[in-house]
C-alpha cells in the first residue's frame, strides 16, 4: 500500500458555466503563449523586431496542431479506425493524442512560409524558439495528467501517480511518465539556454540541439509507457523515431558547424530603412542632387582639393609678361 503518490484529477474539465474548460486544451494554449514569449525575448536580444516571433507562430501553430494530430492518428488508427471505434473520435483534439514529431515537422512547414513572406532565416528564428519549444512542452505534458493518460508500468515508489479506473484504463498507481517528460523539457531548455551563450550557436544549432536533447529523454521515457503502441523489432514506434531523429540532429550539428561556423549578424533585415540609398536621388552623392553638392565643394574656399589646373596656368603666364 502507497503511503504518498501523486493523485489524479477527478475530472479533465472545468465548468465555466456553458463553457466547458478542459485541462488538456488548457496546457497546450499556456505552453504555446510562453513559447512566443520567450522566443520573442530571445529575438529581440538577437537584434530581432519585437513581434516577429508572434507574427511567424500564427502560421507555425495551427500548422503543428494539424501535424501532431495527423501523427498520433496514423501512428495510432486503431483508435479510431477499427471495428467498435468511432472514426468521428478522431477529430476530437480535447480529448488528447498530439504527437510532437507531427507537430515540430508540420509546424516548420508554417514557419517557413511565414519566414519567406518577412525574408527573415528560418534557421535564425528557430534557434530563438528553441528553448521556448522545450518549455511548452514540458506545460502541456500536464494535459496528459488531467486526462489520465500515458503513464507508465506499475510501481509503488512515493511519486507514483495514482489512476482510477476507466476507460481502457485499470485503477493503480503508475510512474508518472508524464511528470517525468516534463521535467526533461525544463532540463532541456536550460540546457539550450546555456549552450548558446557559451558557444554563440547559430544557423539552426540551438534548435538541433534541443531536438537532440529530447530525443534523448524521449527515448527511455517512451521505453516505460504501457498504452498501446505499435512495435518494430521489439521497440515501440515512437523509440525508433526518437532514434532517427537524434541521429539527424547531431549530424546537422556536426556539418553545419563546418559548413557555416559562428551565427548570423543580422537575423531580420531592416526593412523601415529610407530607400534613398538605393534609387539614386542624391543621399549618397549620387543623381542630380549629388553632382550639384559636388560643384559647390569644388567652389568651397575652404576645400582640400587640388587647385584648378587653368587658373594656375594664368598666373604663371601673369608672372612671366611682368
Amino acid at each position: 500500500m502507497n503511503l504518498a503518490f501523486i493523485p489524479s484529477p477527478s475530472t479533465g474539465v472545468i465548468e465555466l458555466g456553458p463553457i466547458p474548460l478542459r485541462g488538456y486544451a488548457f496546457c497546450i494554449i499556456i505552453g504555446v503563449f510562453v513559447a512566443v514569449w520567450f522566443g520573442n525575448k530571445r529575438w529581440v536580444a538577437r537584434g530581432g523586431k519585437a513581434g516577429t516571433v508572434a507574427d511567424v507562430a500564427v502560421w507555425a501553430v495551427p500548422f503543428g496542431l494539424v501535424g501532431g494530430r495527423l501523427y498520433h492518428v496514423i501512428t495510432d488508427y486503431q483508435l479510431y479506425f477499427s471495428d467498435g471505434e468511432n472514426w468521428v473520435d478522431a477529430f476530437k483534439i480535447w480529448e488528447g493524442g498530439l504527437g510532437i514529431w507531427g507537430a515540430i515537422a508540420f509546424g516548420a512547414v508554417g514557419a517557413w512560409i511565414a519566414c519567406r513572406r518577412r525574408g527573415i532565416p528560418l534557421p535564425a528564428w528557430a534557434d530563438a524558439l528553441a528553448p521556448g519549444i522545450a518549455i511548452a512542452q514540458a506545460i502541456g505534458r500536464w494535459g496528459n495528467w488531467f486526462n489520465q493518460e500515458l503513464y507508465g508500468k506499475p510501481t509503488d515508489l512515493p511519486w507514483a501517480l495514482e489512476i482510477s479506473e476507466g476507460p481502457n484504463r485499470v485503477a493503480g498507481t503508475y510512474h508518472p511518465t508524464f511528470l517525468y517528460e516534463s521535467l526533461w523539457c525544463i532540463g532541456v531548455a536550460l540546457l539550450v539556454i546555456w549552450a548558446d551563450r557559451r558557444f554563440k550557436l547559430g544557423h539552426g544549432r540551438a534548435f538541433a540541439l534541443y531536438v537532440a536533447a529530447y530525443c534523448a529523454g524521449r527515448g527511455w521515457i517512451e521505453y516505460m509507457r504501457v498504452d498501446e503502441a505499435h512495435h518494430v523489432l521489439g521497440l515501440r514506434l515512437n523509440v525508433w523515431t526518437a532514434i532517427i531523429v537524434f541521429v539527424l540532429a547531431v549530424v546537422y550539428i556536426v556539418i553545419s558547424a563546418k559548413i557555416r561556423p559562428g551565427r548570423e549578424e543580422i537575423v531580420e533585415p531592416d526593412r523601415d530603412a529610407a530607400p534613398a540609398e538605393k534609387d539614386g536621388s542624391g543621399e549618397d552623392g549620387s543623381g542630380e542632387k549629388g553632382v550639384a553638392k559636388a560643384d559647390a565643394a569644388a567652389k568651397d574656399p575652404l576645400t582640400k582639393d587640388e587647385p584648378d589646373k587653368g587658373a594656375t596656368a594664368e598666373s604663371a603666364e601673369a608672372a612671366e609678361k611682368s
